[in-house]
């Protein structure tokens, strides 16, 4: 069954109610909700997509969510997703939002940072390999996995948040 989804507009005010792969076909924007996971040392979690998964198969990523289900807050979305794919519960810190058109089709990314333990128990249908990365580590990284292009995105415009916030 597809997900529902809250269709937005252009200053992420809700349209209306429609299936995620409607809105994915059409190009409508929806929400999306991820979290870059840092642990107590600042390394971030990187992990690879299982291969059975509908969208970008067996890519590298550097955050961890998907979509916002009808009523919920980009900070909700990110929770649960969190307690979904890696089974912890934490609560993220929302960062900042914006239209991210580099993915399967344009939508609203809200873009969470948290601090979670370093041990992980990822969902084996969600995550096929994870480990923690120091920043250097992670630059090289993304120049040479293959990363999906949210991850790509959502990293560079993170990077320079936190550098804006310094």
């Amino acid at each position: 069954m597809d997900e529902l989804v809250e269709r937005v507009d252009d200053q992420d005010r809700v349209l209306g109610v429609v299936s995620r792969g409607q809105a994915i076909r059409a190009g409508w924007l929806h929400r999306v909700a991820v979290a870059v996971c840092r642990d107590e040392r600042g390394r971030i979690l990187v992990h690879r997509r299982s291969e059975q998964l509908s969208r970008f198969p067996g890519l590298y990523e550097v955050v961890v969510g998907g979509a916002v289900d009808v009523g919920e807050s980009y900070e909700q979305a990110a929770a649960r997703e969190l307690a979904e794919e890696l089974g912890i519960r934490v609560l993220p810190r929302l960062l900042f939002t914006f239209i991210n058109r580099s993915g399967l089709s344009p939508h609203w990314l809200g873009v969470h940072e948290a601090v979670v333990p370093e041990a992980v128990a990822p969902d084996p249908d969600e995550v096929a390999w994870h480990d923690w990365l120091t920043e250097p580590e992670l630059r090289s990284a993304l120049l040479e996995w293959r990363f999906t292009p949210d991850s790509h995105e959502a990293f560079s415009r993170y990077l320079a948040f936190r550098t804006g916030q310094s």
